[in-house]
């Protein structure tokens, strides 16, 4: 076994990490690091593996994500994130589409590049407060006035865990639009298989490594 893992080992050349639930717990006060997280962080950086924290964080920029890791204590830069947002910008972009945005206020900014008039697609990321009746209803019109509804979720979680218990996440309302519509949404962001390849390549590594 051990000469088993020694061979992995060699063969391992980089590391993709989860950061919700995995480095930290978030909250409203920001959250807590997990033990000794930020201390594994520095020591995976120190092997010389290359690394990516993959994240279906949607409720903030990655400037402004990161900024609150690095005060939590991480070694973290926002060129080693690979969150949704981002991801659907360029599929918005290779596609044509212009969005409807049923998203988080602080994520707006990841999206000014892109042209939202006259909306051929719905966008719905973590909206926490912005989750009405009013918000979904709205979206759920701009689907259904569709002849072929485009809806693209970013991440289908069920529920997180926050420091003041759990929270209902996107997957839920994605659930809702999709079963109101009849139509199937395409996930960005993890458990996307074209997610992690998109972290793979800003690492340029192949999957076996």
């Amino acid at each position: 076994v051990r000469a088993a893992m020694a061979g992995w080992a060699r063969a391992v050349r980089g590391l993709l990490l989860d950061v919700s639930g995995v480095l930290y717990d978030s909250g409203a006060d920001g959250g807590v690091p997990i033990a000794g997280s930020a201390e594994a962080v520095r020591r995976i950086k120190a092997s010389g593996l290359k690394l990516r924290f993959c994240t279906n964080e949607t409720q903030a920029t990655r400037e402004k994500f990161v900024k609150k890791l690095q005060g939590l204590g991480f070694d973290i830069s926002v060129a080693e994130v690979t969150a949704p947002a981002p991801a659907a910008c360029s599929i918005l972009k290779e596609r044509g589409l212009r969005p409807h945005l049923l998203v988080h206020n602080d994520l707006l900014p990841e999206f000014a590049e892109i042209d939202k008039t006259n909306p051929n697609c719905v966008v719905i990321g973590d909206a926490a407060e912005n989750f009405t009746y009013a918000n979904l209803n709205e979206a759920f019109r701009v689907l259904i006035g569709m002849e072929k509804p485009v809806l693209i979720s970013l991440g289908k979680g069920r529920y997180y865990k926050e420091t003041d218990g759990l929270k209902l996440d996107v997957g839920a309302y994605m659930k809702a639009l999709e079963y109101a519509c009849d139509v199937q949404a395409e996930v960005v962001g993890k458990p996307s298989k074209r997610f992690f390849e998109s972290a793979l390549a800003e690492m340029g590594l192949p999957p076996e490594q």
